[in-house]
């Protein structure tokens, strides 16, 4: 089908329908945090001058087109407008050129919960003409991974005059979304918002699901948005960072996290090695690992549907990592399955160095580049000669693992390459930048292979493996 024909003009987003109020749940909104500003009540004469409407009139973020609710008893009279502010002209001060980037959106890297996280930039947006095609292209870098509980960052730096989109664009975009954008988008963040973008949102807001609207959570910085990310580096554009040192220079310029102090009973926020040193490992595998697949290989469990789809509880999960970093023996008995799930993800994402380690990330973003007949012996190659020897022994346990969550796949829906989408950024990410959306298809292919492959690649037993000396 012409990618043209299914995908009209829109912009990510939910849309309004009866399918949203019956989605999950929403994370709580962390904007309560630091957005006190009152709700305000949107007046359309604000964005009308002294003389009548014509076509493509510019008003603070966006071009009016066309009202799409107009009003008929609308006053033209000349008012002051509040909106027009300096901030607007900052933002425009520092912009990107759009052509020279390849991805209209950047993989950002995946969120405390192992959702995956997409940026997308205004400096990138193109002219007003071609903005359609713009969007078309933003949903097909993304879609592939929609199916499962995903995150937008929108940042706002950047814009320009030439290329606004109207309030019709975004009012007929909002509403034509895909279910899956509309109900796996769980944080929508707005970095460096003006004001005038909080005063359409109020527009908005009566039109707009309860639950969509706490999904959206305005960041006046980037320090702020790391620590709601749960990322320590978040690389972007120099003229984003610069414009938020301008915003924010008491904060300093990407200021990091404290490093954890290494007691000897965390499990989360090290690496591997640390924990084998320091916990009763059976062949490597980290205790609280070894709990979570346990409890998910049940019957009743490992086959529910959407396992390590959907999210669990937030607030739980941080919970369980405080109780195991201390010390504690916990019992994931009676623990949501999403929960221990997350649990697991999270242990991933938190090692300090990814399983797969930086060492074999090159080797691994190559891998769509070999030739077919070649990847069973170059994949075998570098799991079985290259890791050390904790992270073979601990991925293949978890490729052991998922391999038997396939099986279940008709119940829970989760296939070896959704399964992959979901791992492979949690198995391998770049040491010096983001992964970018060229280098997550090769990684999750990679995945995918090895849970498709897994009896070849692991025919002889770790302990018979040959571990090259210097």
């Amino acid at each position: 089908m012409d990618v043209n024909s299914r995908f009209p003009a829109r912009l990510p987003g939910p849309a309004i329908s009866s399918v949203v109020g019956n989605s999950d749940e929403p994370l709580p909104s962390l904007s309560d945090l630091h957005d006190c500003e009152p709700k305000l009540e949107f007046d359309d004469t604000e964005l009308l001058s002294p003389a009548p409407l014509e076509k493509d009139v510019m008003v603070g973020d966006f071009v009016l087109a066309d009202d799409p609710f107009p009003d008929p008893e609308l006053e033209t009279e000349e008012a002051p407008n509040p909106l027009e502010d300096d901030f607007e002209d900052q933002l425009r001060e520092q912009s990107e050129n759009f052509q020279g980037n390849k991805n209209k959106c950047d993989f950002l890297g995946t969120d405390k919960q192992g959702r995956h996280i997409f940026g997308i930039y205004a400096s990138r947006f193109p002219e007003k003409s071609q903005l359609e095609g713009f969007v078309r292209q933003v949903i097909k870098e993304i879609e592939p991974f929609v199916e499962n509980d995903y995150i937008l960052v929108y940042f706002h730096q950047g814009l320009k005059e030439d290329n606004k989109p109207s309030a019709q664009f975004l009012w007929n975009s909002y509403k034509e979304l895909d279910r899956n954008f509309r109900k796996n988008l769980k944080t929508l963040y707005v970095v460096h918002p003006t004001w005038f973008i909080r005063v359409i949102w109020n527009f908005f807001s009566p039109f707009i699901s309860d639950k969509f609207r706490k999904k959206l959570v305005y960041i006046s910085s980037l320090d702020e948005l790391r620590q709601a990310l749960g990322l320590n580096k978040l690389k972007l554009p120099d003229t984003i960072c610069d414009f938020d040192h301008k915003l924010n220079p008491s904060r300093g310029r990407a200021s990091q996290p404290a490093a954890p102090n290494g007691r000897p009973t965390m499990q989360f926020g090290v690496t591997l090695k640390f924990i084998v040193m320091h916990s009763p490992c059976l062949n490597s595998i980290p205790p609280i690992v070894r709990k979570c697949v346990d409890s998910l290989s049940i019957t009743g469990v490992i086959d529910t549907e959407g396992i390590f789809r959907r999210s669990g509880n937030h607030s739980e999960i941080m919970a369980l990592k405080e109780r195991v970093n201390r010390g504690e023996d916990v019992d994931l008995s009676n623990v949501n399955v999403h929960v221990i799930a997350g649990l697991l993800k999270s242990f991933l994402r938190d090692l300090a160095e990814p399983l797969l380690t930086f060492e074999l990330y090159d080797d691994v973003t190559k891998f769509l580049d070999w030739p077919k007949e070649e990847r069973s012996r170059n994949v075998t190659q570098l799991i079985r000669e290259k890791l050390p020897e904790e992270n073979y022994e601990l991925f293949k346990y978890l490729v052991d693992f998922l391999v038997r969550v396939v099986d279940c796949a008709d119940l829970n829906k989760m296939t070896s390459s959704n399964l992959a989408i979901v791992f492979g950024p949690n198995f391998l990410w770049s040491g010096r930048t983001n992964t970018s959306l060229e280098e997550i298809a090769p990684i999750n292919a990679f995945v995918d292979f090895v849970l498709q492959n897994h009896k070849a690649i692991y025919l002889i037993d770790v302990n018979q493996r040959t571990v090259s000396v210097d």
